[in-house]
């Protein structure tokens, strides 16, 4: 009786599928590697996997050979090795991975549960991975790989059809948007971006566009990807640092941004204040900034009175030593004030400006080229000269400077040209700015007269009475008793 049942029991065949209960699906428990297409445990010296068969049998449904397709594509190989480089079984693999993309691409029937749990349980298996090593093959054998080199993936034979089979498995119409989810879920997600820190430039690429299709598709999911990219970047400004997908995660935010309805809420406020603004802090900021500016100014776009907050958020973060990147603030902070509408500059003018006159009077040549051509721009130069009352007695002082003292003659020149604009605006206001000029120069070098006088003294005075260390203090005994003054 007992062989009756246990024999009964290796006779069931495994239902196909997995539950409703929110993960992956068919995950199983161990690597699907372990074991062979016979149910027989794979030995690991062995130069591949084996693979199971494919082919269907007589009265093998639609569903059946998918997953039978799926299983497959559910082994792993090692490339970080030549060893197996070209086996049949690695190619046999990828082809059944095209054939899959196919299938995706011509089926007209809406995929079952089943299937697309065994989809994404494929995927996870295949994507989600420990980073190969960056090495490139020296003199001596494998050598650290240089810090501006590409880093090409070994994997990549697989991994890029694995990433066209997800990106027509999230845009196909035959996949439910209400059942994708409970597999696809939020754990997914936060794992498949954690995939953009990939050292590999064509895989960011392809989880970009996976990344924003999903967005678009899977609305219940868009309110945890904003969270999870805003904790991104808060490690990012915060703790590491170093992060490979900074670009590609901005540049689908700028789409994502553009389709905000009007008026903005107060979460997508928060975005651009706590997470977006910040990104100017790291010194990497080069690497992204014209990402970073589209949305920022996408922002601005929706809401023009957002400006303000922009440009007090700059001159926050605005460098201090580096003069490459202070030249990138210069450009976006062009771009920022020709969305600028008055109100909104006539808040933030007086510290701006103080700001731009800094620029001017900066040895970088380059810097101060940059500030003195912001009076190039249509809209700005109408900014300033309705407020011209303003800003021209803070920025004269730097304009005299450098026209005095700096040693560029482009700036020279430049700074000439500025000067004359502001003459033709209001010749009066300029030459009471010069007057004021010359009389803070005049008080300063009696200041200086002064202080050389006083010095001139107290070395006189040491020459005269010169210190000696036989110094004596008046010391109290020990015994005498301390006496504190009392209140009354």
């Amino acid at each position: 009786m007992w062989k009756g049942f246990i024999g009964k029991l290796s006779g069931k065949s495994p239902k196909s599928g997995g539950g409703g209960d929110g993960g992956w699906g068919s995950l199983p428990s161990k690597p699907p590697t372990s074991y062979g297409a016979n149910g027989g445990q794979w030995d690991p010296m062995r130069s591949s996997p084996p693979l199971p068969v494919v082919a269907g049998a007589e009265g093998d449904t639609r569903e059946d050979v998918f997953l039978r397709k799926v299983t497959v594509c559910c082994v792993l190989f090692d490339f970080s090795t030549d060893r197996g480089r070209d086996s049949p079984e690695r190619e046999r693999k990828r082809q059944v991975l095209m054939s899959l993309v196919d299938c995706l691409g011509a089926a007209e029937e809406p995929l079952t549960e089943a299937m697309v749990s065994a989809c994404v349980g494929m995927f996870a298996i295949n994507l989600f991975r420990v980073f190969p090593p960056k090495v490139r093959p020296g003199a001596g054998g494998a050598a650290e790989a240089d810090e501006d080199d590409p880093f090409f993936d070994p994997s990549w034979y697989h991994l890029q059809v694995v990433y066209e089979l997800l990106l027509r498995f999230v845009t196909s119409p035959v996949v439910d948007v209400k059942v994708a989810p409970k597999y696809m879920d939020n754990s997914f997600i936060s794992r498949l971006l954690d995939l953009l820190d990939s050292d590999d430039p064509r895989e960011r690429d392809c989880l970009k566009t996976v990344l924003h299709r999903i967005y678009g598709k899977f609305m219940s999911n868009r309110p945890f990807i904003r969270k999870a990219v805003s904790n991104i970047f808060y490690r990012f400004v915060s703790e590491d640092d170093h992060h490979n997908g900074i670009a590609e995660l901005l540049e689908v935010f700028g789409s994502v941004i553009s389709g905000f309805a009007k008026p903005l809420k107060e979460e997508h406020k928060l975005f651009l204040w706590k997470a977006l603004i910040p990104l100017h802090k790291p010194k990497t900021v080069g690497m992204y900034l014209p990402q970073l500016t589209y949305c920022i100014t996408q922002f601005i776009d929706k809401e023009p009175k957002l400006s303000g907050t922009v440009i007090r958020g700059l001159l926050k973060y605005w460098p201090v030593t580096n003069s490459q990147k202070e030249m990138m603030f210069l450009g976006e902070l062009e771009e920022v004030l020709e969305l600028t509408e008055m109100p909104e500059f006539q808040k933030c003018m007086v510290p701006l400006f103080r700001k731009v006159a800094h620029c001017l009077n900066s040895s970088h040549f380059q810097v101060a080229e940059r500030a003195l051509y912001l009076w190039n721009n249509e809209h700005l130069f109408d900014l300033i000269s309705r407020n011209h009352q303003v800003i021209l007695p803070i920025i004269y002082p730097a304009l005299e400077r450098n026209s005095r003292l700096h040693w560029n003659q482009s700036v020279l020149n430049i700074t000439m040209n500025v000067r004359k604009m502001f003459f033709d605006m209001d010749q009066k206001l300029l030459l009471a700015c010069q007057k004021k000029f010359q009389e803070e120069e005049e008080k300063q070098a009696a200041s200086e007269e002064r202080r050389r006088l006083i010095w001139e003294h107290l070395e006189r005075n040491a020459a005269v009475h010169p210190v000696t260390r036989d110094i004596s203090f008046d010391v109290l005994p020990k015994s005498a008793p301390l006496v504190v003054p009392t209140m009354t």
